[in-house]
């Protein structure tokens, strides 16, 4: 691969930190950059009987990045989402509305604060920011996108309609924008472009496909979740809908199996091959193992019993496992199961893109992202050609190691890029997106690691396709419009 314009290093890392902020995430509200504040209490009375088209009154503290240039308001909808917004001192006319990453399965009101604080890098290039919570945790991409507009229209209510209006998804809130650029922004005067981040955007009924293959891999050389003793049960449930599991527990579990935590030089034999065969066979990398076990368990919980009514979205039956010591016993021995076809269809109704897209859409994405691998993008460049928008379509990847935290002067220039694209009419390529950086950071300080020469691999590269699940899209424009007439489809709000 070549090498970064920059000319810095390739790689920018920074130390996982895995089971504080899992439990943030599994069990609490997002665990994202932390602000701590006291509401207003003009915003804090306004928040508790703001309605749905109720316009903020009063306003709240802003981040500490912000507290000198932006007014920033809270309160929360009708639907319990709550919001923030924040209107810059020298505010450029146009808008940017977040949809954020997740799910966790709670949110509360400091959730969209915390947002704010990690993407104030927008309001600093003089855009007027809001984002919501969600009006509930757990899994739901056509909810989430719906909450997500409904910002949108409570700040045109407020503030009047913005000059452009861009949308922003990171990691699982790419999933989100995704469906919003397919459905809400179809609607003249709603978004003028569109920017995803570290975008989980292969939609939900493929992309949770590598921790299905996870979760079987890991309890044939393990046996531990469950464990012998303990009452048995399909391993696409993730937990039983009653069980008292945590997120500490499962961590421990992994620890006992497999050693992650003690290093090589302190684990047993068993438990350096039991890793070395699950990281082989399933294609994800140590330090995010537990991330994506974690989801294995949690999420999946969440998805089949608090979405699904306990019916099962996914399978593995026609899938090879290699790369082990021992490919033929563990192909003999690994569980296996099959989707309920109603089930897949109502994940793939709520998440699955078309990529029938309207506006703008540019992507960032690092190469060496743990958590939502690269691969995503040529699973979404695939669903979008297939569709005949790819005139709509720029990508951009970074030789960074992270998820949600790329460097500020790139998020910065993917927004610049996109606004010019949008005022002028001119796609811009990735080499344009990267040469944009260098002005921005000198401001932040931060770093441009673009790799304009980079093209992804087929999805299927990384995450085993199961039979029939190789092309794109994963839901067709007509299966969308089937589907829509069945009463019930999809995932409840």
């Amino acid at each position: 691969m070549n090498e970064p314009e920059s000319g810095r290093q390739p790689v920018r890392r920074r130390p996982v930190v895995v089971v504080g902020v899992l439990a943030a995430v599994l069990v609490g509200t997002l665990g994202t950059t932390a602000v701590t504040r006291s509401m207003s209490t003009s915003a804090s009375s306004s928040s508790a009987g703001t309605g749905a088209g109720a316009a903020p009154s009063g306003s709240a503290p802003c981040p500490p990045a912000l507290a000198d240039k932006a007014t920033c308001y809270t309160g929360r909808e009708a639907s319990g989402a709550y919001y923030t917004m924040a209107v810059p001192k020298r505010w450029n006319g146009s808008l940017v509305v977040h949809a954020h990453g997740g799910p966790a399965p709670s949110y509360d009101e400091s959730s969209s604060t915390e947002d704010l604080a990690e993407w104030a890098v927008m309001v600093d290039q003089g855009y007027a920011w809001a984002g919501s919570s969600y009006r509930r945790g757990g899994y739901g991409i056509r909810m989430a996108a719906a909450d997500t507009d409904s910002v949108r229209r409570l700040f045109v209510k407020r503030f009047g309609q913005p000059a452009r209006t861009y949308l922003h998804g990171q990691s699982w809130g790419g999933n989100v924008a995704a469906k919003i650029a397919e459905t809400y922004a179809a609607k003249p005067g709603s978004y003028d472009g569109v920017l995803l981040t570290s975008g989980l955007v292969a939609g939900g009924s493929r992309g949770y496909d590598h921790r299905v293959d996870l979760r079987v891999v890991y309890q044939y050389y393990c046996r531990n979740l469950p464990r012998p003793a303990e009452p048995q049960y399909p391993l696409w449930q993730g937990l039983p809908a009653d069980s008292r599991l945590t997120p500490e527990d499962v961590h421990a579990r992994l620890e006992e199996c497999t050693g992650i935590d003690a290093g090589p030089a302190a684990r047993s034999a068993r438990q350096q091959r039991n890793l070395d065969d699950i990281l082989a066979v399933t294609r994800i990398p140590e330090r995010s193992l537990e991330t994506h076990l974690q989801y294995a368990t949690f999420l999946f919980q969440d998805i089949v019993w608090k979405r699904l009514d306990g019916r099962n979205p996914f399978g593995n039956r026609g899938v090879r496992y290699t790369g082990s010591h021992d490919d033929r016993s563990l192909n003999a021995g690994v569980a296996r199961f099959s989707a309920d076809r109603t089930a897949r269809r109502d994940l793939s109704y709520d998440s699955d893109l078309t990529g029938r897209i309207a506006v703008p859409v540019l992507t960032l994405h690092a190469i060496g992202d743990p958590s939502v691998f690269v691969e995503h993008e040529a699973a979404y460049r695939a669903t979008v050609r297939n569709a005949g928008r790819e005139r709509y379509l720029v990508q951009a990847f970074t030789r960074e190691d992270e998820h949600n935290e790329l460097s500020n002067a790139e998020y910065a220039s993917s927004l610049a890029a996109l606004d010019g694209w949008v005022r002028s009419g001119r796609k811009p390529t990735a080499r344009t997106v990267a040469g944009m950086c260098e002005t921005f950071d000198r401001t932040y300080r931060s770093g441009c690691f673009y790799d304009t020469g980079y093209r992804p691999a087929p999805f299927a590269t990384k995450i085993r396709p199961r039979p029939g699940g190789s092309t794109w899209p994963a839901m067709t424009v007509g299966q969308e419009r089937a589907w829509s007439r069945i009463d019930g489809v999809g995932i409840a709000f």
